[in-house]
C-alpha cells in the first residue's frame, strides 16, 4: 500500500516538472514586435570624412530622390578675433593738498598729510636732492599722494616761478624739478602825471613798484617833488613773465618817457637784464648807470628814512638793493680794492678806490671771490662779491655806497661813477638803442588803440 502512494507520488512530481519546463519554452518563444526589433537592431552610420578641396559629392533631394552634385570646401571659414586692449588698472590713491603757512616746516605740513616719521624724513630727503628746503616761503605748494595704506606715491613741491619739485617713490625714489617755459610779454602805457608817481602808476594799471625805478634812475636829474606839478606826460614800456596768465616774477622796466615842461627825459634799459640804463636828456646821451646787482629791485634810496631795524629817523648812507642771498655783486666802475673785511652795521664789505677822493663800498655780502685781495684793480662788470644778509639788515640786499672826500653822496647821482660807466657805450650804439625802443613802444600804443576800438564797436 505505501508502495502505491510512493509511486503515485514520484509520478506526479515528475509531471509538475515537465509542465513548469513546458510553460517556460513556450514564454520564451513569445513574438516580439516589430518596431521593437527594428529599433534594437538600429545602429548608427559610420561617420564620413570630409572631402578633400574641389571634391565633388553627390545627395539625394528629399523630393526627387535624383542626385545633385555640389562642391565640398575642405577648409572651415577662418574666425575672426577683435584685438581689445586691456585697461591698465592701477591701485587706488589719495591725494592731498596744502600750502605752507607763516611759520610752518615742512615736516608739519607733511605730519597733516598723514605721513609718519619714517616717510616724513624720506620725502625731506628726496626733494633736498633738487631743491635747498632752508629756501622754502610762506605760500609754496605741496601735493601729497599716498597709497590706502598711507604710504607715500608721489610728492610735489611748488616753488618760485613756476617750478615744481617732484619725489615719487616705487622700487626706487626718483626726484626731478620741472621748469616750465614762460611766456615773455611786453606791455605799454601812456598816461598823465596825478599828484605822485605812485598815484599815477596805480590809476593807469602799471607796477607801482616802477616808481622806485624811476627814482633811481632820475633822483639825480628830476626833482620829483618840486619839478613835477601835475599833468606831465608820462610813457612806460615793461617785460612780463607770464604762465599761464600769472605774472611769476618781477616785471621789468625797457623804456621810460617823461617830459617836464617841455624837457624830454628818456630812459632805457637793455634786454639782457644787464642793469646798465642809459638815460637820455632831449635825444642825447646824459650817462649810463651800471647796476651793481643785475635785475635787482632797488629797495630803498638815498637820503634820510626810517630805520627798519631801529625804527628811528636817520640818514641812510646808500642805495640798497633787494636780491636773492648768493646773487653776483659787480663793480659799477674801474678801480682798485681799497678794503675786504668786517665793519660795524655793514657786515662783510668791499670797497673800491676810483682815483684819490672817490671810493664804493658794497656791504652786507654773504662772501668774496677767492683769491680777491687788496690793491687788485678790477673793471667795471667784475664779480666782486654775494649778496647776504651780514650785519645789520632784515633780509638779503646789497647796501650800495658812494663816498666822494669821505663823504657820502647819492649813488644816481654822482657823475664821477656816471662818466667811467659811460665809457663802455659809444653814441652810435646807444642812438640806435634808442630809436629801436621808441619804435617798439610806438607799435604797441597803436596795438593796444586798435584793440580797445575793437571792443568798442
Amino acid at each position: 500500500m505505501k508502495l502505491r502512494y510512493l509511486v503515485a507520488s514520484i509520478a506526479g512530481t515528475s509531471l509538475a516538472i515537465a509542465l513548469v519546463l513546458e510553460f517556460q519554452t513556450d514564454w520564451r518563444k513569445a513574438p516580439v514586435p516589430e518596431a521593437l526589433a527594428a529599433v534594437s537592431d538600429w545602429q548608427p552610420s559610420p561617420m564620413r570624412m570630409p572631402a578633400p578641396q574641389d571634391q565633388l559629392l553627390s545627395i539625394y533631394s528629399n523630393e526627387t530622390f535624383e542626385p545633385v552634385t555640389v562642391a565640398w570646401r575642405a577648409e572651415p571659414p577662418t574666425l575672426q578675433f577683435a584685438t581689445v586692449a586691456l585697461l591698465e588698472v592701477r591701485p587706488p590713491v589719495e591725494i592731498w593738498s596744502a600750502t605752507l603757512s607763516v611759520g610752518e616746516t615742512l615736516d608739519a605740513l607733511l605730519s597733516k598729510a598723514g605721513l609718519s616719521a619714517i616717510d616724513r624724513a624720506e620725502v625731506a630727503l628726496a626733494l633736498a636732492a633738487e631743491y635747498d628746503l632752508r629756501k622754502l616761503k610762506p605760500g609754496y605748494g605741496i601735493d601729497v599722494e599716498t597709497s590706502l595704506s598711507g604710504t607715500p606715491r608721489r610728492v610735489a613741491l611748488s616753488v618760485d616761478e613756476g617750478v615744481r619739485i617732484e619725489a615719487t617713490f616705487t622700487d626706487e625714489i626718483a626726484t626731478r624739478r620741472i621748469v616750465p617755459e614762460p611766456d615773455l610779454v611786453v606791455r605799454a602805457a601812456d598816461t598823465t602825471v596825478q599828484n605822485s608817481i605812485f598815484a599815477t602808476l596805480a590809476s593807469a594799471d602799471v607796477p607801482a613798484r616802477f616808481a622806485v625805478d624811476l627814482a633811481e634812475m632820475l633822483g639825480g636829474t628830476v626833482d620829483f617833488r618840486r619839478d613835477l606839478q601835475g599833468g606831465e606826460r608820462l610813457q612806460l614800456m615793461w617785460r612780463e613773465t607770464m604762465l599761464e596768465d600769472e605774472v611769476i616774477r618781477q616785471p621789468s622796466l625797457s623804456f621810460v618817457a617823461l617830459t617836464i615842461d617841455e624837457t624830454l627825459y628818456e630812459v632805457v634799459w637793455p634786454d639782457d637784464n644787464s642793469g646798465n640804463a642809459t638815460i637820455f636828456i632831449d635825444g642825447e646821451l646824459l650817462r649810463v648807470f651800471a647796476q651793481p646787482v643785475k635785475g635787482a629791485r632797488l629797495s630803498s634810496v638815498y637820503g634820510n628814512r626810517r630805520h627798519p631795524v631801529f625804527g628811528d629817523v636817520r640818514m641812510h648812507t646808500g642805495v640798497d638793493f633787494a636780491a636773492r642771498h648768493g646773487t653776483p655783486v659787480y663793480a659799477t666802475a674801474p678801480g682798485r680794492i681799497s678794503f675786504i673785511g668786517q665793519r660795524r652795521g655793514y657786515g662783510r664789505v668791499v670797497e673800491i678806490a676810483h682815483g684819490s677822493n672817490t671810493m664804493t663800498r658794497y656791504a652786507h655780502l654773504s662772501d668774496v671771490p677767492e683769491g680777491l685781495g687788496v690793491g687788485d684793480r678790477v673793471a667795471a662788470g667784475d664779480n666782486i662779491g654775494s649778496v647776504g644778509a651780514t650785519g645789520t639788515a632784515t633780509g638779503p640786499n646789497l647796501h650800495y655806497e658812494v663816498r666822494v672826500d669821505g663823504r657820502p653822496t647819492d649813488p644816481m647821482s654822482d657823475e664821477r661813477l656816471a662818466a667811467a660807466a659811460s665809457q663802455v657805450e659809444t653814441n652810435t650804439s646807444v642812438l640806435v638803442r634808442l630809436e629801436t625802443v621808441r619804435a617798439q613802444f610806438t607799435g604797441l600804443l597803436d596795438q593796444k588803440v586798435a584793440a580797445a576800438t575793437s571792443e568798442r564797436l
